[in-house]
C-alpha cells in the first residue's frame, strides 16, 4: 500500500491497485475562518488564530494531478477541513460526481446527493466489498467536552495487503481501543494536531492519545497527519516530533505535503 498526504486530512491510498482519495478538502489557501462562518458557532481558545484564514498553505499538486486515477473517494464527515463546502452549503465541487463516494450515514449521504453525487455508499460496522477491498466504519468522538459533529474512521483489509486503520476526527477513547484490539492494524493512520475550540474542547489526538496507541498496537506504523493546516490545531509537526521523543515514540512517520509513504 501507499499513503500520499496531500494537506492536511487529505490523503491519497493506492490499496491493492486500487486509489482511495480520502477527505479531499481542495480549495486553495486563505479561503476562510472561524469568523466567517454563520453564527459563529465555534471559538478557538486564542481570539488571534480563529481569525486566521484557512487552509494555510496551498496545495502541493495541481488538483487535476490529485484527482488523477482516483477509483473511489472517502469523506469521513461533511466538516469544512474534510472537504469543499461552498456557500449554498454543496459539497465537493472539484470532484466527479460518478465515482463511488463512501460515506458514514444517510444525512451525509443526502447532502452529496444534492450536491450531485450519483454513486453514494453509506458505510457500517458490518463489512463492505469494494474491487476486492474489504471496508469496515469505525466509531470516532470528534471532541472531549462534546462531540462536534458525527464523524467516522475506516479499516481496510485485503489479503495481499496490509491491515489499515484511519482513525478519522477522534481521541483516544474505548472505542478506538476496542478497533485496534479487535483487528490489530499494521498501518495506522492518526489525525493528531490537537485541534480544539471552546465549545467543544480537544477534537483530534494530540502525544498522549497517540502513546495509547502505540502502547495498544506496538507493532504497528503510525502515519500522523492533519497538521499545520487550521487555526485551532495546537500541535505541529515541529512540536509532535518533540513530544513524541519525549515519550520514547519512534515508530511512526510524519510525512510533509505531497509526500508518500510506502508500507
Amino acid at each position: 500500500m501507499k499513503l500520499t498526504q496531500i494537506r492536511n486530512a487529505t490523503n491519497k491510498l493506492s490499496y491493492n491497485g486500487i486509489t482511495f482519495l480520502i477527505d479531499p478538502w481542495l480549495m486553495p489557501k486563505h479561503q476562510f475562518s472561524f469568523v466567517d462562518v454563520p453564527g459563529r458557532p465555534f471559538h478557538v481558545p486564542d481570539p488571534v488564530k480563529e481569525q486566521l484564514p484557512m487552509p494555510f498553505y496551498d496545495l502541493p499538486l495541481p488538483v487535476a494531478s490529485i484527482l488523477e486515477n482516483v477509483d473511489a473517494y472517502i469523506v469521513t464527515h461533511l466538516h469544512p477541513d474534510h472537504i469543499d463546502i461552498a456557500p449554498d452549503g454543496s459539497v465537493g465541487a472539484p470532484l466527479d460526481k460518478h465515482l463511488p463516494l463512501f460515506c458514514q450515514n444517510e444525512a451525509d449521504a443526502a447532502v452529496l446527493a444534492r450536491s450531485g453525487f450519483t454513486d453514494i455508499r453509506v458505510l457500517t460496522s458490518a463489512p463492505t466489498e469494494f474491487s476486492g477491498i474489504t471496508l469496515h466504519k469505525t466509531e470516532c468522538r470528534h471532541g472531549t467536552f462534546s462531540p462536534c459533529g458525527e464523524a467516522m474512521g475506516v479499516l481496510f483489509s485485503h489479503p495481499q495487503e496490509p491491515i489499515f486503520y484511519i482513525a478519522g476526527d477522534t481521541i483516544w477513547y474505548d472505542a478506538v481501543q476496542r478497533t485496534l484490539q479487535t483487528y490489530m492494524p499494521d498501518v495506522i493512520a492518526l489525525n493528531c494536531c490537537a485541534a480544539e475550540t471552546v465549545e467543544n474542547g480537544r477534537l483530534l489526538m494530540n502525544d498522549e492519545d497517540i502513546e495509547c496507541v502505540q502502547k495498544t498496537c506496538p507493532s504497528a506504523a503510525l502515519y500522523l497527519t492533519h497538521l499545520d493546516t487550521v487555526a485551532h490545531a495546537a500541535i505541529t509537526r515541529y512540536s509532535l516530533r518533540g513530544l513524541l521523543a519525549c515519550r520514547g515514540i519512534t515508530n511512526y512517520t510524519i510525512p510533509l505535503d505531497g509526500e508518500s509513504i510506502i508500507y
